[in-house]
């Protein structure tokens, strides 16, 4: 399955397809789904999106 990033509008950045992130701690996590990642800044589970985006006023 090729990779493709989706931005939704007023809320996260989506990452479909397989893909490894490095955390800033140096922890590699594998994700072989679609991913959400946070882009509003008011997530508590960041990187990933958690859905504050609906209540921070995030507008973008």
């Amino acid at each position: 399955m090729e990779t493709k990033v989706e931005v939704l509008e007023k809320g996260p950045l989506l990452v479909h397809g397989t893909i490894s992130i490095t955390h800033k701690n140096g922890d590699v996590e594998t994700k072989k789904r679609t991913t959400a990642f946070c882009r509003c800044g008011a997530s508590n589970t960041k990187p990933y999106c958690d859905g504050h985006h609906n209540t921070s006023g995030f507008n973008d």
